[in-house]
């Protein structure tokens, strides 16, 4: 189901998936140019070039479109699916678990362009890298979690998805996506770590821009809080299962 949910997205248009690379990088571009030079913004030490200032976007972009495509997605996965729903047989529960896994293949592209800017930017990769995939595990649980919880009230309130629109467009700047945690003043910084997304974009240019090895208290704590919306989100959606068929 992932996989057709991948090609049928792409099937029709003439690059096919190579637009799961050119989309980001194209965006990617467009971000440099107006944070970069029209709004001045100036993030690590001076005289740092635009491709290093690049990556710095770029390793927060990937971990929110990872996010935002799930979200998105998830208050039409069952409304969408009203065959599969009256199908007894079927384990609907499955559908948020296909959602996430389409948008895996973009999140794997963007890990393997993120590796290639760090490589052309400053001639290496560093070993630390081989942590990311443990960086990015709490999005799992957590995007499966608001997958299976935000399907189940989707299909009872329709006006979910507009709400979830407009909350992302707002999540992407209350995110640390172009500006790192510590240049917000202490209280603003201390609210900000609420944010789940967070801890998984500071670890990520930690581990990638840095070389550094990531703060694994940080990132067991982000797994155990993905993991307690994973199961609130399955909680709520076996609770409103029963009334799938009558309303879709």
């Amino acid at each position: 189901m992932a996989r057709r949910e991948v090609h049928t997205r792409y099937r029709q248009s003439w690059l096919g998936t190579a637009w799961l690379v050119l989309t980001p990088l194209l965006m990617l571009v467009v971000y440099t140019l107006v944070f970069r030079h029209v709004f001045q913004v100036r993030w690590s030490p001076p005289g740092e070039g635009n491709l290093a200032f690049a990556l710095r976007l770029y390793a927060g972009l990937a971990v929110f479109n990872f996010f935002a495509e799930c979200v998105n997605r998830a208050p039409l996965l069952i409304v969408e699916q009203p065959h599969l729903v009256k199908k007894v047989v079927f384990p609907v529960e499955v559908l948020p678990w296909a959602s996430v896994m389409a948008a895996l293949a973009h999140l794997g592209i963007a890990a393997v362009a993120l590796l290639g800017l760090r490589w052309l930017g400053m001639g290496t990769v560093p070993l630390s890298a081989l942590a990311l995939p443990l960086v990015w595990l709490p999005l799992l649980p957590l995007c499966l979690g608001l997958g299976w919880g935000l399907s189940a009230v989707g299909t009872f309130i329709r006006d979910i998805g507009q709400i979830l629109s407009m909350a992302m467009t707002a999540l992407v700047f209350m995110s640390p996506v172009f500006f790192p945690v510590d240049a917000l003043p202490g209280g603003l910084r201390d609210w900000m770590w609420l944010n789940p997304l967070a801890p998984i974009m500071t670890q990520t240019r930690t581990v990638l821009l840095e070389g550094l090895w990531p703060d694994w208290s940080l990132c067991s704590l982000s797994f155990v809080a993905s993991l307690a919306v994973a199961w609130a989100g399955a909680a709520l959606f076996r609770r409103l299962r029963p009334g799938f068929s009558d309303v879709v």
